[in-house]
């Protein structure tokens, strides 16, 4: 299959109740990995990108490779930019071939925030490129992101409906007390703020944060609304884990064993997420 739009995917899971998982891959590996994940649980997943990662890389290369690994998938495949704080970024990975966007301008007041997103949405309708936006600021470490503690806060339902009255998205991220990287605690989801949220707006809601998350968390948001969930952190953990660990087992100079293996360990944790999220068979 083609490259597809992420906002066809979302719907579907919010009619079926079920989330569709968005994995930060770094690589080309890991890349085929989470593909290679979905096609053998037959689910539709986002490969996600962060602006580090396509900087690194260039965009070219990471469409390219999705391009050539998705068209010989029969599951449904959107290529998503995570956490772009720049509209003209955003605009160059568009030109480039991503199927979605994400345009994060929460940390700015609600106006600007607004003018921002309305900004993408238009530049991306134009090319049946789907949006995601969010409101609020999440916790954490997200690549060169960083939100301390005491500067984060929950998203206003009020504000939220009026955002989303005002923009066309195919979701929308609100900051429900989830944090990026690795908790320091047990976190505290705001589940009222998110049903209000998501029956509201009627629009599929992303659960940012997800590593960490135990399960039940994760069941009860996408009972809620939660039809797209954010795993980076535990994809970055088994991209180094799965290669050093064969490494120190077997201590072979043979590259591409520790990279298979790297391989192989993504593809069980995403497999497992799949599993957890209710997607698998739904592609």
């Amino acid at each position: 299959m083609a490259v597809e739009n992420m906002k066809r995917i979302l719907v579907e899971a919010q009619k079926g109740h079920y989330a569709v998982g968005a994995f930060n891959i770094v690589d080309y590996n890991s890349m085929r990995a989470v593909v290679s994940a979905a096609e053998e649980t037959s689910a539709p997943v986002i490969v996600q990108t962060s602006v580090k990662t396509v900087k690194f890389w260039g965009a070219e290369a990471i469409v390219a490779w999705l391009n050539q690994i998705a068209k010989e998938s029969p599951v449904s495949v959107a290529l998503h930019l995570d956490h772009c704080k720049e509209v003209d970024f955003c605009r160059k990975c568009i030109d480039a071939g991503w199927s979605s966007v994400m345009i994060d301008a929460s940390s700015l007041p609600f106006e600007e925030n607004l003018a921002a997103t309305k900004r993408v949405v238009e530049m991306a309708e134009a090319v049946a490129v789907s949006v995601e936006a969010e409101m609020g600021e999440i916790g954490g470490v997200e690549e060169d992101i960083v939100v301390a503690d005491e500067d984060a806060h929950l998203a206003d339902p009020k504000k939220v409906l009026a955002f989303c009255r005002e923009v066309e998205l195919a979701c929308f991220a609100p900051a429900i007390g989830t944090a990026h990287g690795v908790y320091k605690g047990e976190p505290k989801l705001d589940f009222e703020r998110l049903e209000t949220i998501a029956k509201q707006t009627g629009v599929p809601i992303a659960l940012h944060g997800g590593t960490g998350l135990a399960d039940d968390v994760f069941r009860k948001g996408i009972s809620l609304g939660c039809a797209k969930i954010n795993i980076s952190t535990q994809i970055k953990y088994a991209f180094i884990d799965g290669f050093v660990d064969y490494h120190n087992e077997n201590k072979v100079y043979e590259p591409l064993k520790p990279l298979g293996a790297q391989l192989e360990r993504i593809k069980k944790e995403v497999k497992e997420k799949i599993e957890l999220f209710g997607s698998a068979g739904k592609a």
